[in-house]
């Protein structure tokens, strides 16, 4: 189980935005912060503040991850030839749970955690239950024969409030999804602004 299932709006009302873009959160009916102090009036942040928010924000959305985890990815889109903003999401979105979700075979990126890990999930026709696990260009996503009728799968693929991006391409009949490049961040369907330039500037300074 996810550390952050039972409680996932939090970050929403944290951060006063519906991360995830869905109907049920809180943020819907008031975009003030939990707890009892919550409704305070704003101060404006400070470069640092705004740094780490923005980081806070994007961590969050890939569900329980740690900061070491994400430490550890973000020094892997360094290493990497380019913008490394742009090489941060690439990573992110090729988490096998972030895929997983992309596709639609799950309703929540805690959801798609718990489902690699339990072991519904093929990749290239071998079983992989790492949330973790990086899939590359080309690689053939599919749900396990004896998982293709759980409730939840049938559910998710009928959703309607986010559709599949297209550097995936997915048969909802047959539950595949093909990986078929690494996006940009403009081609990843975040319900909100993220803005990973300002995570390079937290790391840089921190």
């Amino acid at each position: 189980m996810t550390k952050r299932t039972s409680a996932k709006y939090k970050l929403d009302r944290r951060m006063g935005e519906n991360i995830w873009g869905r109907a049920k959160s809180p943020v819907n009916k008031r975009e003030y912060g939990p707890g009892q102090h919550g409704q305070r009036r704003k101060n404006k942040l400070s470069d640092f503040g705004t740094q780490l928010r923005a980081k806070q924000k994007l961590k969050g959305y890939y569900g329980d991850l740690t900061e070491k985890q994400f430490r550890k990815i973000y020094a892997d889109a360094e290493r990497l030839r380019g913008d490394t903003g742009e090489m941060l999401v690439g990573l992110l979105e090729r988490r096998l749970d972030a895929v997983i979700y992309r596709a639609k075979f799950v309703p929540t990126i805690f959801a798609a955690r718990q489902f690699v890990n339990h072991g519904h999930i093929n990749v290239n026709g071998g079983r992989v239950n790492i949330a973790s696990y990086r899939v590359k260009e080309g690689d053939v996503i599919s749900i396990r024969d004896k998982s293709r009728q759980l409730a939840i799968v049938l559910e998710s693929v009928q959703l309607t409030e986010r559709d599949v991006p297209d550097y995936l391409e997915v048969d909802h009949s047959k539950l595949t999804a093909t990986f078929v490049r690494t996006p940009a961040l403009g081609d990843v369907p975040y319900a909100v602004q993220m803005e990973p330039n300002l995570v390079v500037e937290f790391y840089a300074k921190n």
